[in-house]
C-alpha cells in the first residue's frame, strides 16, 4: 500500500478539500471553478481589413516569469535544429501585484448547435552552461615553465575582441600546444559560369533559392502574409507578435496531410542584409561580386539544402544568398573546425596563437566557454581577429546550416477562413516572442527567427499607422506545412475533460484546442486553461480571443503577501481540479512552454499534487506520471 505523506495535504498551495483529499480515492469535478456554456461564444470570421483572428477569450492567466524560449526550433524556435533564438534580457520594472486565474469551458448540445459552421479562425533553445561535447576533462594545463611568461600574447585591441572575455593571460607565443584539431575538409568551391547557365533567373529575394528543400520533392511556400499585430502592450519584458499567413494555395502533398490542431509550421527565416554585408565588408569581398551569379560546388553532405541527400552537387547562385539563407551566421556556436579555419588564414601571429591555443587541449576550459556563454556570431570572431581573412568557400565549409524555426498554430486550422474580393482565404496563425540577447556591437540582437518576423511585422504596423494597406506592401512568409511527430496535435481527441498549462507563447497552441473543442464538443467534455503571464496587463496573450466571453468567466487570484505567483504555484492551488481530470475518463494534461524554469516546476507541482491527493510517495508520484505519460494522458511539449 502507498506510505501516506500527510504533512504534503496541508502544504501552502496543495489544498484539502471536500471533493480531493488522500481519503477520497475517487476524486470528484471541483465545485468551485466558474462555468460558461458556449451560447456566450462569438462567432469568428477575420475580415479583410484587419484580421485580428478571431475567437473570443476563454483563458486564464497565472503568472511565470519562466517562459523564456525561443519558437521552435520553436525559432523553437527560431530558433529545433538550432531553433535557438537568443537569451531573454531582463529589464527593470515596478513591483506589481500579479494574478492567476482558471476557466472552465463546458458545453451542452444545444450550444453546440447553435454554434457549429459559425467559428472561423517558439530558439532557439537557450543553450545551458555545458560541456560543449569535446569534454572539459581533456583540457591539459600550459607546462610549468611556460607559466613564466617570456614572450606573452599581444591580445587584440579591439571592442569585439574584449567581449568575448578569453581568460588566455598564461599563453605566450612560444607555449606548447598539443592535439590541436586538424584543419578541417573544404568542401565548398566557386566557380564560374558556363555560357548556356548566364541566363539562369534566380528567385525573388524576399525568398530562399529554390535548392532550399524541407521535404522534397516540395518546395519552400511562398506564403502571403493577409495581416500581422503586437499582442503584448508597450513596456512588456518580451514583445510577441501575432500572424495571419494565407495558406489558401499551398500545394496538396497527397494522403491526409494536413494543417492540425496543435500542429505547427517551420519558417525559413533569412539572416539581415546588415549582418550578411557586415561578414562580407569583413572578409574584404568587393561589392560588385557579392549579388554576380556563380557556381557553387560541394563534395559532400546536405549543405545549402536543409534536408536533402547526402551528396555532391552543382549549383547556380550567388556569394549573398548562400551567407543570407543557408549559413547560420550569428546563432549557431562556434566549433573549433571553424576556429582553426580562422587561425589558418590569420596573418598576426599573436591572433593565429590565440585561434590555435583554443582549437587546443590547452585551451579546452577556454574554448567550453567560450561555446557555451551568449551566442557568439561570425562577425564578431572576424572582427575580433582582423587579420584572419579566410576566403569565404572554405568558411561555408564550417558553418552551421541555417534551419527552419518551427511555431505552433494558435488556431484550428480546419475552420479558419477569411475574406478577400468575396473568396474565402484559408489562413493559419501563429504567436512569435522576440528574443534577445547581448550583441557586443549593437547592444542586443533579435533571434535570427523571430528578428525576421518581428521586420515584417513592424512593416505592417508602420503602414497602417500612415493609413496604407499593408497588403501594398506584398509582404510574404516562406513557410512549410510541419511534418514532426508533434505531441500536442498527436494526442488531441475529442473525449474526456482537459486541462491546459502554459507560460508565455506556450499558451498559442491552446487556443486551437479550445476552438476545435468547442466545434465538436458533447455535453460531457469540459476544458479548464491555466496561463502564465509576467504582468496581466502587458503580457497577457490572446486576450478576449479565445471563444466566450472572458470577464465571464475568469476567477483572478491575486498575489498573496504581495509575493510573485507563478503558474506551477497555480498547479498547486488547483490540485483539485488536476487530480480530477487526470483520473477522469480518458482525461488529459497538456503542459506546453519553455523547459527551464516553467516546464520544471510544473512537474514538480504535479508531482506535489500526486503526492498530497494519492497518498503517494515522490517516486510513486513519479511512476503515476510516467504512466500517464506512457498512456498519453500527460502530454508535455516543451522547449
Amino acid at each position: 500500500m502507498p506510505a501516506a505523506i500527510a504533512p504534503l495535504a496541508t502544504k501552502a498551495g496543495i489544498p484539502t478539500t471536500s471533493t480531493s483529499h488522500p481519503d477520497n480515492p475517487i476524486p470528484e469535478e471541483p465545485r468551485n471553478i466558474p462555468h460558461v456554456s458556449t451560447g456566450q461564444i462569438i462567432p469568428n470570421i477575420i475580415q479583410d481589413s484587419h484580421s485580428t483572428a478571431s475567437n473570443q477569450s476563454i483563458s486564464a492567466p497565472s503568472e511565470s516569469d519562466s517562459d523564456t524560449a525561443e519558437t521552435p526550433t520553436t525559432e523553437h524556435s527560431d530558433d529545433g535544429n538550432g531553433q535557438f533564438d537568443g537569451v531573454a534580457l531582463k529589464k527593470p520594472k515596478a513591483t506589481r501585484a500579479r494574478r492567476a486565474s482558471t476557466a472552465l469551458i463546458s458545453e451542452s448540445s444545444e450550444d453546440v448547435q447553435r454554434i457549429l459552421g459559425n467559428i472561423g479562425a517558439g530558439g532557439t533553445q537557450l543553450v545551458e552552461k555545458v560541456c560543449c561535447g569535446g569534454g572539459c576533462c581533456l583540457s591539459q594545463p600550459l607546462s610549468r615553465a611556460e607559466r613564466v611568461v617570456l614572450n606573452p600574447i599581444k591580445t587584440p585591441d579591439n571592442p569585439a575582441y574584449r567581449s568575448l572575455n578569453l581568460k588566455i593571460r598564461t599563453l605566450a607565443l612560444d607555449s606548447e600546444l598539443t592535439n590541436i584539431v586538424p584543419l578541417p575538409e573544404k568542401t565548398v568551391s566557386f566557380g564560374p559560369l558556363s555560357s548556356d547557365l548566364v541566363d539562369v533567373q534566380l528567385g525573388p529575394k524576399d525568398h530562399p533559392p529554390k535548392f532550399v528543400q524541407p521535404h522534397p520533392p516540395y518546395d519552400v511556400f511562398r506564403a502571403p502574409l493577409h495581416h500581422a499585430r503586437e499582442l503584448t502592450k508597450a513596456g512588456a519584458e518580451k514583445r510577441t507578435y501575432h500572424f495571419d499567413i494565407d495558406v489558401t494555395d499551398y500545394p496538396v502533398e497527397g494522403g491526409d496531410v494536413d494543417f492540425v490542431v496543435g500542429g505547427a509550421i517551420g519558417v525559413c527565416p533569412m539572416n539581415s542584409d546588415d549582418a550578411v554585408d557586415s561578414v562580407l565588408n569583413c572578409l574584404g569581398i568587393p561589392k560588385p561580386i557579392r549579388d554576380k551569379k556563380i557556381m557553387v560546388r560541394t563534395t559532400t553532405g546536405r549543405w545549402p539544402t536543409i534536408w536533402g541527400d547526402e551528396k555532391a552537387r552543382e549549383l547556380v547562385t550567388t556569394r549573398r544568398e548562400l551567407l543570407k539563407w543557408c549559413s547560420d551566421i550569428q546563432s549557431y556556436p562556434p566549433t573549433k573546425q571553424l576556429l582553426r579555419v580562422l587561425a589558418e588564414y590569420a596573418s598576426d601571429p599573436h591572433e593565429k596563437k590565440i585561434l590555435t591555443f583554443l582549437c587546443s587541449a590547452q585551451g579546452q576550459s577556454v574554448f567550453c566557454d567560450l561555446r557555451t556563454g551568449v551566442h557568439i556570431s561570425i562577425e564578431q570572431l572576424l572582427q575580433a581577429f582582423p587579420s584572419s581573412l579566410p576566403p569565404l568557400d572554405y568558411l561555408l565549409s564550417v558553418l552551421g546550416t541555417l534551419m527552419p524555426r518551427f511555431y505552433s498554430l494558435s488556431q484550428d486550422p480546419t475552420i479558419s477562413c477569411t475574406t478577400r474580393g468575396g473568396d474565402c482565404r484559408r489562413i493559419v496563425e501563429i504567436a512569435v516572442t522576440v528574443h534577445e540577447s547581448n550583441d557586443w556591437k549593437r547592444g542586443t540582437r533579435s533571434g535570427v527567427g523571430s528578428g525576421f518576423l518581428q521586420s515584417l511585422a513592424d512593416q505592417v504596423i508602420a503602414a497602417e499607422q500612415q493609413g496604407i494597406d499593408p497588403k501594398t506592401l506584398d509582404l510574404h512568409v516562406p513557410m512549410f506545412r510541419g511534418l514532426m511527430a508533434n505531441p500536442l496535435a498527436r494526442e488531441f481527441v475529442l473525449d474526456g475533460p482537459m486541462l491546459l498549462i502554459g507560460a508565455g507563447v506556450g499558451i498559442a497552441p491552446f487556443r486551437g484546442f479550445v476552438q476545435r473543442r468547442l466545434k465538436s464538443a458533447n455535453c460531457a467534455n469540459k476544458v479548464w486553461v491555466l496561463q502564465g503571464v509576467r504582468d496581466s496587463l502587458l503580457d497577457e496573450l490572446y486576450s478576449g480571443e479565445w471563444g466566450v466571453h472572458e470577464e465571464q468567466v475568469k476567477k483572478v487570484v491575486q498575489s498573496r503577501k504581495g509575493e510573485s505567483r507563478y503558474v506551477q504555484e497555480e498547479v498547486r492551488h488547483q490540485a483539485d481540479l488536476v487530480w480530477f481530470v487526470i483520473n477522469a475518463l480518458d482525461g488529459r494534461v497538456f503542459v506546453c512552454g519553455s523547459s527551464k524554469g516553467m516546464g520544471e516546476g510544473v512537474e514538480e507541482a504535479l508531482i506535489e499534487v500526486a503526492m498530497a491527493k494519492g497518498n503517494l510517495n515522490r517516486e510513486e508520484a513519479k511512476e503515476f506520471w510516467g504512466r500517464k505519460k506512457d498512456a498519453g494522458q500527460y502530454i508535455a511539449e516543451t522547449w
